[in-house]
């Protein structure tokens, strides 16, 4: 009789334990919402940002349509109420690396001075590159060359790398991404931008018309293909992407830019966190100088919120 309780007193102390243990775990498990007061940013050894083009949230969380992307966001983490910063794309490219809108011109011809992201990962001893599809060549730093959009390559503005031949160099054709992943000479950070027949801006390549849903099931599509290979190399365990888009359509200007979807891929994130903090252009940006244990802030990103709740 003795014997029996004490199992019991054991087993229901066991029990009690592995609960509190389950209380207690502030960023282990899944599908969290909660809070998380004991979550720290890591440092890593890679961060990739991934632009797409001109779709609000509601246009790609929950369509079937694009079932990888929405696997995505249910595998890792999710920000459900991320805006966009202004209409057109340019100044949200620019808010991602320089920390300000710098105009919302998307023909702006200048030239940009500011501290950013380039210069920032230069002076840290870091590498970076920029794999935009459908660039003509190595280092171009010319105008449009249709379907590459040099507005949605914030890198062909800055002094630091137009001034450069070495940072020009950095920015190379997506198809240098397949050869970096093979040969394990990925940057420490780069942007991977498709051109405007895969990003959602205009029509699939060969397609003369098509519906919205044809745009997101073709980004759907090239996401899987071009950066799928990327998410499942070895070099990701110690990875985090942010895939997100510039803007949402031209019909949302909530918070400036819009409602858009962004969704946070690593082994390292909360698996199932979905955010309801807001966030905007330049908390990303801070996010990818903190992953790379880089304390240069630029522009708005110094005093922008911390994302923190996603690791």
């Amino acid at each position: 009789m003795i014997k029996g309780c004490t199992i019991y007193r054991l087993l229901f102390g066991i029990t009690l334990l592995i609960a509190a243990s389950l209380a207690l775990t502030g960023c282990g498990g899944s599908s969290r919402q909660d809070p998380c007061t004991t979550c720290k940013i890591p440092v890593v050894s890679h961060v990739f940002v991934l632009v797409e083009e001109n779709h609000s949230y509601e246009s790609v969380i929950g369509n079937g349509s694009m079932p990888y992307t929405n696997q995505l966001a249910n595998q890792y983490a999710l920000a459900t109420q991320y805006f966009a910063n202004r209409h057109n794309s340019l100044p949200n490219y620019f808010m991602l690396t320089v920390g300000d809108l710098v105009t919302t011109d998307d023909t702006f011809s200048g030239t940009v001075k500011s501290d950013n992201v380039a210069r920032a990962l230069t002076a840290a001893g870091k590498s970076w590159k920029i794999y935009a599809e459908s660039i003509p060549n190595v280092g171009y730093k010319g105008p449009n060359v249709l379907p590459y959009a040099r507005d949605h390559n914030p890198f062909a503005y800055f002094t630091d790398v137009l001034n450069s031949s070495s940072q020009t160099s950095n920015m190379v054709p997506l198809t240098q991404l397949a050869a970096d992943i093979q040969n394990d000479t990925l940057p420490d950070y780069a942007m991977i931008v498709p051109d405007l027949a895969n990003d959602g801006h205009d029509c699939p390549h060969e397609a003369g018309n098509c519906t919205d849903t044809d745009k997101l099931t073709n980004i759907d599509n090239w996401v899987k293909t071009n950066v799928g290979p990327l998410i499942s190399s070895s070099a990701f365990s110690d990875s985090v992407l942010i895939y997100t888009w510039d803007e949402s359509d031209i019909n949302d200007s909530a918070h400036g830019g819009g409602h858009i979807a962004t969704i946070l891929i690593s082994p390292k994130v909360r698996a199932g966190f979905q955010s309801t903090t807001t966030y905007q252009h330049q908390s990303a940006l801070r996010l990818t100088m903190q992953l790379l244990g880089i304390n240069d802030f630029p522009g708005a990103s110094a005093s922008a919120p911390d994302m923190t709740e996603f690791f």
